[in-house]
C-alpha cells in the first residue's frame, strides 16, 4: 500500500510559477512510476506528466510541454511538478499518482494509488 499526499497548490497570477510536491509513504517508493494529473471544474481528469522509476524517462501533455517539469527524489520519497508560465487554463485540482507498470505512461487506469489532490488557481 502507498499513501500519497500533495502540497504546494495555491493562487497565482498568470505568468507565475508554483512547485507541487507529492510525498509518499508505505511500500518502497522507488518501485513505482509516478504521474501528475489534473481535473478542472466540469471537465474530465487529464494527464499532465509522468516519470519513470529511475527518472530516466519523462512524459508531458502537449498543453504543458516546455512549461512544466516533473522530477523525483527517491531518497525523500517525493515527486515534484515545477509549473512555470502558468495560464488561467491550468486552473484545476492536481493529483499525483503511482503506477506499477513497466514504463511510465499517460494512461490513468495504469495508476493504482492516488493522492487527495491540491488546488491550483491561476488568475488572469
Amino acid at each position: 500500500q502507498v499513501q500519497l499526499v500533495e502540497s504546494g497548490g495555491g493562487l497565482v497570477q498568470a505568468g507565475g510559477s508554483l512547485r507541487l510536491s507529492c510525498a509518499a509513504s508505505g511500500r518502497t517508493f522507488s518501485v513505482y512510476n509516478r504521474g501528475w494529473f489534473r481535473q478542472a471544474p466540469g471537465k474530465e481528469r487529464e494527464f499532465v506528466a509522468s516519470i519513470s522509476r529511475n527518472s530516466g524517462n519523462t512524459y508531458y501533455a502537449d498543453s504543458v510541454k516546455g512549461r512544466f517539469t516533473i522530477s523525483r527524489d527517491n531518497a525523500k520519497n517525493t515527486v515534484y511538478l515545477y509549473m512555470n508560465s502558468l495560464k488561467p487554463e491550468d486552473t484545476a485540482v492536481y493529483y499525483c499518482a503511482a503506477s506499477p507498470t513497466v514504463r511510465a505512461t499517460a494512461v490513468m487506469n495504469d495508476y493504482i494509488y492516488w493522492g487527495q489532490g491540491t488546488q491550483v488557481t491561476v488568475s488572469s
